[in-house]
């Protein structure tokens, strides 16, 4: 990625470009469930959204798995897709602009109370 793809974020329209050509190729309640996915992951984003893309094409990857396999929607992510994104994000470590700005807040409030 050059400089210049880092500051416009073509880089990033491209990946999800890519993303919604994979995920045409589902079946509907796939491509149902793989839009509630991404929005349901965007608040784990940090200022770019660039911590999001390995995250989104790992979940993209298991819908194509398992549409491949034949399992159902319910069977693969349950009934709590919210829920399941807010574990698929908190166990890759996705830390959103709201986590760094609290982490950076608390850090300065112990500097001064001299922690």
């Amino acid at each position: 990625m050059n400089f210049w793809e880092k500051i416009t974020g073509s880089d990033m329209t491209k990946e999800l470009k890519t993303f919604e050509a994979r995920a045409k190729k589902l079946p509907a309640d796939y491509q149902a469930a793989w839009k509630e996915i991404q929005a349901n992951l965007w608040p784990y984003s940090d200022f770019t959204g660039r911590n999001l893309m390995p995250i989104l094409d790992g979940a993209l990857g298991l819908l194509e798995e398992a549409a491949a396999d034949g399992q159902s929607v319910q069977e693969v992510l349950g009934d709590d897709i919210k829920g399941f994104c807010s574990a698929l994000a908190g166990e890759e470590g996705a830390k959103s602009y709201r986590d760094k700005w609290r982490e950076q807040l608390n850090n300065n409030i112990a500097k001064k109370l001299g922690k």
